[in-house]
């Protein structure tokens, strides 16, 4: 899911130099390893995910008392094995030389998500979903968890069968979903949201806005709407946020 966020260049109005920044994906996760990828930018007819991947950096990575050296462990994919220097609080910030621009971006490291809830781990679907006008439709399940700084937060559903069983014949249905829970401290989920049977993971994300402004730029690109996506890079586009994450898991069968 984190990786399907795209960044394309669209170069309709751009200078030359904006057409010369980089573009850096980097999500940070304790207990993940360190990874910042980097690409030239791609023209907006290419069909491919990213553009080239620019090699031969020099990417520095700081939690404002320790700076570090990424090590470039796969074409344009620099990376730190050290997973104890990711830490809840602690501001990183990232820094590297390109086409003689300094390129850089920060960002904090949430808390973890606490006191993660599901109101019910299994769920039997009905054959039908109908609705009454009127009548207030009574959530399947809610998802709670604590949040008293008002922190952003993501739901990501992903089916963890091979091959599930989709209910309703729907060819376009997604099998995996992100849900954007803004700044709330639950989530009410109905019947209607679900397609597959099998047991998902429900993994809770707390985000920095960076994510949501990516997030919900995405949800709302059209093809009558070439602008590059909101970043916070410096001398770049793209990427450079951390999370953190909890999960739950529900079954879902059908009689």
């Amino acid at each position: 899911m984190l990786s399907a966020l795209l960044f394309a260049s669209c170069k309709k109005t751009e200078t030359t130099n904006l057409a010369d920044w980089p573009v850096v994906i980097s999500y940070l996760m304790p207990g993940q390893p360190i990874s910042v990828k980097v690409y030239q930018q791609k023209d907006i007819t290419d069909t491919s995910t990213y553009g080239n991947p620019i090699t031969g950096l020099n990417i520095t990575l700081s939690n404002g008392t320790q700076t570090i050296t990424l090590t470039e462990t796969a074409a344009g994919n620099y990376t730190y094995t050290n997973q104890a220097f990711l830490a809840a609080g602690k501001t990183y910030s990232v820094k590297f030389n390109y086409n003689n621009l300094a390129v850089s971006a920060s960002t904090l490291m949430p808390a973890k998500p606490s006191g993660y809830t599901e109101s019910v781990s299994s769920l039997n679907l009905p054959l039908t979903v109908t609705t009454t006008p009127g009548v207030t439709e009574v959530p399947a399940l809610t998802l709670k968890w604590n949040n008293p700084d008002s922190l952003y937060h993501v739901l990501v559903f992903k089916n963890d069968q091979d091959s599930p069983f989709n209910i309703h014949g729907y060819m376009n249905s997604a099998i995996n979903f992100t849900l954007n829970a803004k700044q709330a401290a639950y989530y009410d989920i109905y019947y209607r949201t679900f397609n597959y049977l099998g047991t998902y993971s429900i993994i809770l994300y707390s985000v920095n806005k960076e994510y949501i402004d990516v997030l919900t730029s995405n949800a709302n690109t059209t093809s009558q709407k070439l602008s590059n996506p909101p970043s916070n890079v410096t001398n770049g586009y793209g990427i450079f946020t951390a999370m953190q994450a909890d999960t739950v898991r529900l079954t879902l069968t059908q009689n």
